[in-house]
Formats: C-alpha cells, sequence, structure tokens
C-alpha cells in the first residue's frame, strides 16, 4: 500500500465509523473517469463511487445488468489515479458474486484495481458473501431497497417500503448486513419514514438516494447532479447545472467555426 492508499483507506473509516455520532452528514457521488473523480476531490467530496450507473449514462446501455467487472475495472482505474485522498468505493457488478468464494474473488479484484471497498446489493441472501468479504479485511458498502440490478425482475424502479410487512423486511436485511460486517449501507428508493427509522436502528452510516433527508448521507449520480445526460433525471434528482446543454452548445458553435457560417 502507497502513501496515497494508506491515506485513502483512513478516510474511508472515519467516513465509517465517525459520521454518524458526529452528526455530519456523508456526501458521496459517482465518477467514472479522471478529470470528474479530481474535480470531486479539490471540491471536497467525501467518497467518489465507481457505480455500475456507469452502464447508462457513459456506456449507453438500458440498465446496469450489462455492466462487466471489466468495465469497472477500466473505469475504477482512472478514478483511483484521479484522488489522493478522497476513498474510492468500486461496484461489485451484477453475476460476479453469486458465491461466497466469487464475491471474496472478485471484491480482491476491485481492491488491487484501487478501490479502497466494494459495494454490492442485497439483503439477507448475501450475508454470506457480505461475510467473506469482510472478514477477509475488505471494507464493505451494501446497498438495499430499490436494486438497479434486479430491475429487469422487479419491471422498473419503484419505491420500496410501501407496506408494514416490506418495511420490517427492509429493517431485518439492514441489521442482518450491519452484523455482517458492513461499514455502511446505501438505501435506494425507499420511502422517507421507513429509511428513517432504519437510520435510527443502525449504528452504521446510511446512505440515502431518493430514500429521503434523515440518511447519514447521500449519494446521486454525478451526471443526474450536473445535468450531463439530459434524456433521464430521476425524480428525487436536482440537477444544479446543465452540463449536457452547455456541450451541445459548444460543439454547435465549433461546427460554426470550422463551417465559416
Amino acid at each position: 500500500m502507497n502513501r496515497n492508499d494508506s491515506l485513502r483507506a483512513e478516510a474511508l473509516q472515519a467516513v465509517f465509523r465517525s459520521f454518524k455520532p458526529g452528526g455530519r452528514k456523508i456526501a458521496m457521488l459517482t465518477a467514472y473517469d479522471y478529470p470528474t473523480a479530481r474535480l470531486f476531490e479539490e471540491a471536497g467530496i467525501d467518497i467518489v463511487l465507481v457505480g455500475d450507473s456507469l452502464g447508462m449514462v457513459v456506456l449507453g446501455y438500458p440498465d446496469t445488468t450489462l455492466v462487466t467487472l471489466e468495465a469497472i475495472l477500466h473505469h475504477l482505474g482512472a478514478v483511483s489515479r484521479a484522488v489522493t485522498r478522497t476513498p474510492v468505493i468500486a461496484d461489485l457488478p451484477f453475476q460476479t458474486y453469486r458465491t461466497p468464494s466469487e464475491a471474496l474473488a472478485n471484491a480482491r479484484r476491485l481492491m488491487e484495481a484501487g478501490a479502497d471497498a466494494v459495494k454490492l446489493e442485497g439483503g439477507r441472501e448475501v450475508v454470506p458473501q457480505i461475510e467473506a468479504i469482510t472478514r477477509s479485511g475488505i471494507p464493505l458498502c451494501a446497498h438495499i431497497g430499490m436494486l438497479p440490478q434486479r430491475v429487469r425482475e422487479e419491471g422498473g424502479y419503484r419505491l420500496k417500503g410501501k407496506t408494514p410487512q416490506d418495511a420490517q423486511r427492509l429493517l431485518d436485511d439492514a441489521l442482518a448486513i450491519e452484523a455482517a460486517g458492513a461499514g455502511a449501507v446505501i438505501m435506494e428508493l425507499i420511502k422517507p419514514e421507513v429509511a428513517a427509522e432504519i437510520t435510527r436502528q443502525l449504528s452504521i452510516p446510511t446512505v440515502g438516494i431518493g430514500s429521503g433527508p434523515e440518511c447519514d448521507g447521500q449519494v446521486l449520480v454525478s451526471h443526474d447532479l450536473i445535468g450531463m445526460f439530459p434524456w433521464f433525471t430521476p425524480k428525487f434528482a436536482k440537477p444544479t447545472a446543465s452540463v449536457g446543454a452547455t456541450v451541445r452548445e459548444c460543439a454547435r458553435r465549433y461546427l460554426e467555426e470550422v463551417r465559416g457560417d
């Protein structure tokens, strides 16, 4: 481990262990390339996530299920080279953690490529995988609620926790994940009241996306934040810029200049 890796690992542990009792919210954004990750570090973002959301906003896939481990490794390398202090979490993509041994082997590949922690989706059904990874010393962030890797099974992106039974299931999943050794959990598209109750009951940080303001932090796909993917914006995202429109206009002006229009 080099000095930069050590600094980032220490920063990650500070996020996982200290943010919840301190009350300061965690700010996490996705990054898939060198300049974006470097800019986020300069801005002071707490964690960058190399998420399989790159399937849609970078690679043009309809969902995350087509993202390969090799694709994550490729983008992870660029992001890891961009940051010296900001911890990097990398997704284990679809069907790369079907068994505990497969999960551990692929988690190790992500760590070797520059990740400071790994993330996987699921609740109690992936506890053996979480235990295999965390017992090896690899930090892990879990992910419950709406699971993008199961969007085809579920037929779309739907709010979770709408019934008492579903809310209890999510809480049970979160508690099991914590007991298995996860250092944090992302909660996607969970009814805000349910997300708030899970946050109260866990000792590890919760990071919400479309799950209300009471989580210990928030994560967004960076393209949704800056308006770089104008063809679709989730309802919960509030773009603070229109980078896509700016890029389009720059290209149009360049075209006029080249043609002499």
